[in-house]
Protein backbone atom coordinates (compact mmCIF):
# COMPACT_ATOMS: atom_id res chain seq x y z
CA UNK A 1 0.00 0.00 0.00
CA UNK A 2 2.83 2.43 -1.04
CA UNK A 3 1.85 6.02 -1.06
CA UNK A 4 2.58 9.53 0.34
CA UNK A 5 -0.27 11.30 0.93
CA UNK A 6 -1.01 15.28 1.53
CA UNK A 7 -3.12 17.82 1.69
CA UNK A 8 -3.19 20.95 -0.91
CA UNK A 9 -5.45 23.32 -0.78
CA UNK A 10 -8.53 20.79 0.76
CA UNK A 11 -7.40 18.04 -1.90
CA UNK A 12 -5.72 15.33 -1.84
CA UNK A 13 -2.69 15.07 -3.33
CA UNK A 14 0.59 12.19 -3.78
CA UNK A 15 3.73 13.22 -3.47
CA UNK A 16 7.08 12.03 -4.75
CA UNK A 17 9.65 14.46 -4.00
CA UNK A 18 8.20 17.96 -5.28
CA UNK A 19 6.39 16.34 -7.59
CA UNK A 20 2.69 15.95 -7.00
CA UNK A 21 -0.39 13.91 -8.76
CA UNK A 22 -3.81 15.36 -7.45
CA UNK A 23 -6.49 13.20 -6.51
CA UNK A 24 -9.45 15.20 -7.41
CA UNK A 25 -11.18 14.41 -3.39
CA UNK A 26 -10.96 15.54 0.10
CA UNK A 27 -8.17 14.15 2.17
CA UNK A 28 -10.54 12.84 4.66
CA UNK A 29 -12.27 10.84 2.04
CA UNK A 30 -8.94 9.22 0.53
CA UNK A 31 -8.29 7.67 4.03
CA UNK A 32 -11.66 5.50 3.40
CA UNK A 33 -10.40 4.48 -0.08
CA UNK A 34 -6.86 3.43 0.66
CA UNK A 35 -7.13 0.44 -2.08
CA UNK A 36 -7.57 3.29 -4.87
CA UNK A 37 -4.88 5.55 -3.48
CA UNK A 38 -2.59 2.71 -4.09
CA UNK A 39 -3.56 2.35 -7.52
CA UNK A 40 -2.91 5.55 -8.41
CA UNK A 41 0.47 5.93 -7.01
CA UNK A 42 1.02 2.39 -9.23
CA UNK A 43 -0.50 4.01 -12.41
CA UNK A 44 0.68 7.88 -12.11
CA UNK A 45 2.35 9.25 -14.82
CA UNK A 46 3.21 12.49 -15.41
CA UNK A 47 3.08 14.66 -12.33
CA UNK A 48 0.78 17.70 -12.46
CA UNK A 49 3.19 20.03 -11.20
CA UNK A 50 5.32 20.65 -8.42
CA UNK A 51 4.68 21.33 -4.36
CA UNK A 52 7.09 22.52 -1.23
CA UNK A 53 6.23 21.84 2.18
CA UNK A 54 4.62 26.29 2.85
CA UNK A 55 2.00 24.56 0.23
CA UNK A 56 0.68 21.88 2.33
CA UNK A 57 -1.92 21.51 4.81
CA UNK A 58 -2.17 19.06 7.52
CA UNK A 59 -2.88 15.60 6.28
CA UNK A 60 -5.47 14.56 7.78
CA UNK A 61 -7.46 17.90 8.37
CA UNK A 62 -10.36 16.94 10.29
CA UNK A 63 -10.21 13.85 11.93
CA UNK A 64 -12.70 12.76 15.05
CA UNK A 65 -10.39 11.90 17.63
CA UNK A 66 -6.53 13.18 18.11
CA UNK A 67 -5.16 11.11 20.75
CA UNK A 68 -1.73 11.99 22.81
CA UNK A 69 0.34 8.85 24.98
CA UNK A 70 2.39 11.17 27.66
CA UNK A 71 5.06 10.41 29.07
CA UNK A 72 6.17 7.34 26.71
CA UNK A 73 9.73 7.35 26.39
CA UNK A 74 11.99 6.40 29.12
CA UNK A 75 14.13 9.65 29.26
CA UNK A 76 11.37 12.65 28.99
CA UNK A 77 9.74 10.41 32.05
CA UNK A 78 13.22 10.86 33.89
CA UNK A 79 14.01 14.60 32.80
CA UNK A 80 10.10 15.01 34.01
CA UNK A 81 10.70 13.94 37.32
CA UNK A 82 13.15 16.14 37.66
CA UNK A 83 11.86 19.27 37.77
CA UNK A 84 9.17 18.44 40.45
CA UNK A 85 6.61 18.00 37.00
CA UNK A 86 4.22 15.06 37.67
CA UNK A 87 5.85 12.79 40.06
CA UNK A 88 5.19 9.88 37.57
CA UNK A 89 6.97 5.99 37.00
CA UNK A 90 7.11 4.43 34.15
CA UNK A 91 5.23 1.13 35.09
CA UNK A 92 1.64 3.25 35.53
CA UNK A 93 -1.42 3.11 33.28
CA UNK A 94 -0.48 5.19 30.49
CA UNK A 95 -1.67 8.65 30.33
CA UNK A 96 -3.43 9.52 27.36
CA UNK A 97 -4.91 12.61 26.50
CA UNK A 98 -6.31 14.80 23.35
CA UNK A 99 -5.19 17.65 21.30
CA UNK A 100 -8.50 19.09 19.91
CA UNK A 101 -8.22 18.84 15.92
CA UNK A 102 -8.87 22.60 15.26
CA UNK A 103 -5.00 22.94 16.66
CA UNK A 104 -4.11 21.09 13.89
CA UNK A 105 -1.47 22.98 11.17
CA UNK A 106 0.27 22.12 8.11
CA UNK A 107 4.25 21.76 8.05
CA UNK A 108 5.50 24.54 7.24
CA UNK A 109 2.87 26.75 9.37
CA UNK A 110 3.79 29.31 12.17
CA UNK A 111 3.38 28.67 15.69
CA UNK A 112 1.48 31.18 17.52
CA UNK A 113 3.21 31.39 20.91
CA UNK A 114 1.07 32.36 23.86
CA UNK A 115 2.85 33.45 27.11
CA UNK A 116 6.23 32.60 27.80
CA UNK A 117 6.07 28.60 29.09
CA UNK A 118 5.31 26.93 25.18
CA UNK A 119 7.48 24.37 24.36
CA UNK A 120 8.30 21.74 21.83
CA UNK A 121 7.88 17.88 21.72
CA UNK A 122 8.74 15.74 17.91
CA UNK A 123 6.22 12.77 17.92
CA UNK A 124 5.87 9.95 15.51
CA UNK A 125 2.08 10.37 14.53
CA UNK A 126 -0.01 7.14 13.70
CA UNK A 127 -2.86 7.60 11.71
CA UNK A 128 -5.80 5.43 11.96
CA UNK A 129 -7.01 3.68 8.38
CA UNK A 130 -10.19 1.30 9.45
CA UNK A 131 -13.18 1.52 12.09
CA UNK A 132 -11.33 -0.50 14.79
CA UNK A 133 -12.49 -1.86 18.24
CA UNK A 134 -10.83 -4.47 20.07
CA UNK A 135 -8.32 -4.74 17.81
CA UNK A 136 -5.25 -7.54 18.74
CA UNK A 137 -1.59 -6.43 19.18
CA UNK A 138 -0.47 -8.48 16.45
CA UNK A 139 -3.12 -7.18 14.16
CA UNK A 140 -2.91 -3.72 15.06
CA UNK A 141 -0.73 -2.45 12.38
CA UNK A 142 -3.07 -3.51 9.80
CA UNK A 143 -5.39 -0.82 10.99
CA UNK A 144 -2.65 1.84 10.57
CA UNK A 145 -3.31 3.84 7.06
CA UNK A 146 0.43 5.73 7.89
CA UNK A 147 2.81 7.50 10.04
CA UNK A 148 3.70 11.30 9.97
CA UNK A 149 5.75 13.68 12.02
CA UNK A 150 3.70 15.76 14.54
CA UNK A 151 4.56 18.95 16.90
CA UNK A 152 2.86 18.40 19.91
CA UNK A 153 3.46 22.29 20.76
CA UNK A 154 2.59 22.93 24.75
CA UNK A 155 1.78 25.86 26.71
CA UNK A 156 3.46 24.05 30.20
CA UNK A 157 1.68 26.88 32.62
CA UNK A 158 -1.89 26.51 31.29
CA UNK A 159 -1.18 22.47 30.93
CA UNK A 160 -0.30 22.66 35.13
CA UNK A 161 -2.83 25.97 35.62
CA UNK A 162 -5.40 23.43 37.42
CA UNK A 163 -5.34 20.56 39.76
CA UNK A 164 -4.79 17.79 37.88
CA UNK A 165 -3.10 19.02 35.35
CA UNK A 166 -5.55 20.11 32.35
CA UNK A 167 -3.24 18.37 29.56
CA UNK A 168 -5.93 19.33 26.81
CA UNK A 169 -6.26 22.52 26.80
CA UNK A 170 -2.38 22.95 27.43
CA UNK A 171 -1.69 21.52 23.55
CA UNK A 172 -4.61 22.61 21.86
CA UNK A 173 -3.79 26.24 21.34
CA UNK A 174 -4.39 27.20 17.92
CA UNK A 175 -1.83 26.20 15.69
CA UNK A 176 -0.36 23.61 18.59
CA UNK A 177 -0.62 20.77 16.16
CA UNK A 178 1.94 21.11 13.45
CA UNK A 179 1.97 17.49 11.28
CA UNK A 180 3.12 16.59 7.83
CA UNK A 181 4.53 16.97 5.65
CA UNK A 182 2.89 13.48 4.08
CA UNK A 183 1.05 10.48 5.51
CA UNK A 184 3.11 8.04 4.86
CA UNK A 185 2.28 4.14 4.09
CA UNK A 186 4.40 2.03 6.87
CA UNK A 187 5.59 0.13 3.59
CA UNK A 188 7.27 2.89 3.29
CA UNK A 189 9.92 2.84 5.70
CA UNK A 190 12.74 0.11 6.28
CA UNK A 191 11.31 -0.55 10.20
CA UNK A 192 8.05 1.65 11.11
CA UNK A 193 8.82 0.14 14.95
CA UNK A 194 12.45 1.82 14.84
CA UNK A 195 13.02 5.48 13.32
CA UNK A 196 14.72 7.83 13.76
CA UNK A 197 13.19 10.93 15.54
CA UNK A 198 15.02 14.71 16.32
CA UNK A 199 14.53 18.44 17.16
CA UNK A 200 16.32 21.29 16.31
CA UNK A 201 15.77 24.52 17.38
CA UNK A 202 17.42 27.60 15.24
CA UNK A 203 19.42 24.64 14.39
CA UNK A 204 20.83 23.31 18.13
CA UNK A 205 20.01 19.51 18.07
CA UNK A 206 17.31 19.15 21.59
CA UNK A 207 16.01 15.70 20.85
CA UNK A 208 17.60 12.74 19.32
CA UNK A 209 16.12 9.30 19.90
CA UNK A 210 14.52 6.08 18.14
CA UNK A 211 11.00 4.97 18.20
CA UNK A 212 12.30 2.14 19.14
CA UNK A 213 12.77 3.62 22.47
CA UNK A 214 8.85 4.13 22.87
CA UNK A 215 7.95 2.40 26.26
CA UNK A 216 3.90 1.29 24.61
CA UNK A 217 5.23 0.87 20.79
CA UNK A 218 2.45 1.63 18.43
CA UNK A 219 0.95 -1.44 18.37
CA UNK A 220 0.30 -1.55 21.87
CA UNK A 221 -1.32 1.89 21.82
CA UNK A 222 -4.02 0.56 18.95
CA UNK A 223 -5.04 -2.20 20.99
CA UNK A 224 -5.36 -0.22 24.41
CA UNK A 225 -7.29 2.72 22.49
CA UNK A 226 -9.46 0.02 20.69
CA UNK A 227 -10.12 -1.92 24.20
CA UNK A 228 -11.82 1.36 25.23
CA UNK A 229 -13.78 3.00 22.36
CA UNK A 230 -14.29 3.15 18.86
CA UNK A 231 -10.93 4.15 16.74
CA UNK A 232 -12.17 5.73 12.98
CA UNK A 233 -9.73 6.44 10.11
CA UNK A 234 -8.16 9.43 9.81
CA UNK A 235 -8.23 9.21 14.07
CA UNK A 236 -4.62 10.61 15.46
CA UNK A 237 -2.19 9.16 17.77
CA UNK A 238 0.23 11.32 18.94
CA UNK A 239 2.78 8.79 20.39
CA UNK A 240 4.72 10.81 22.73
CA UNK A 241 8.06 12.50 23.04
CA UNK A 242 11.52 11.54 23.65
CA UNK A 243 13.78 13.27 26.29
CA UNK A 244 14.99 16.86 25.52
CA UNK A 245 12.36 19.07 26.01
CA UNK A 246 12.66 22.68 26.87
CA UNK A 247 10.70 22.49 29.77
CA UNK A 248 13.01 20.07 31.89
CA UNK A 249 15.82 22.79 30.82
CA UNK A 250 13.84 25.96 30.86
CA UNK A 251 14.68 26.77 27.33
CA UNK A 252 10.94 28.15 25.97
CA UNK A 253 10.06 29.02 22.94
CA UNK A 254 10.83 32.28 21.85
CA UNK A 255 8.70 34.83 18.86
CA UNK A 256 11.66 33.95 15.94
CA UNK A 257 12.27 30.27 16.92
CA UNK A 258 12.72 28.05 13.84
CA UNK A 259 11.56 24.40 15.31
CA UNK A 260 12.74 21.55 12.68
CA UNK A 261 11.05 18.21 13.44
CA UNK A 262 12.62 15.19 11.59
CA UNK A 263 11.82 11.32 11.63
CA UNK A 264 13.37 8.47 9.06
CA UNK A 265 11.52 8.49 6.09
CA UNK A 266 8.78 10.98 6.89
CA UNK A 267 10.73 13.64 5.88
CA UNK A 268 10.33 16.88 8.28
CA UNK A 269 8.08 20.22 9.74
CA UNK A 270 9.81 23.63 9.71
CA UNK A 271 8.03 25.91 11.99
CA UNK A 272 8.89 29.40 12.73
CA UNK A 273 7.18 31.05 16.20
CA UNK A 274 5.56 34.46 15.94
Amino acid sequence: MSFRLANWAGQAVLLDGDDYWALGIDPMDALTRLDEIHRSWDGRGTPDGQLGAADLGPPVPHPKQVFGYGLNYRDHVEEMDEVDYLGRTTNEAPVVFTKYPSCLVGPAAPVALVGDQCDYECELVAVIGTESRDVDQAQAWDRVAGLMIGQDISDRALQVEATPPQFNLGKSRESFGPTGPALVSPDMVANPDDLAISCRINGELRQDSRTSFLMRPVAEMVAYLSSILTLHPGDLIFTGTPGGVGHAQGLYLKPGDVIRSEIEGLGALENTCI
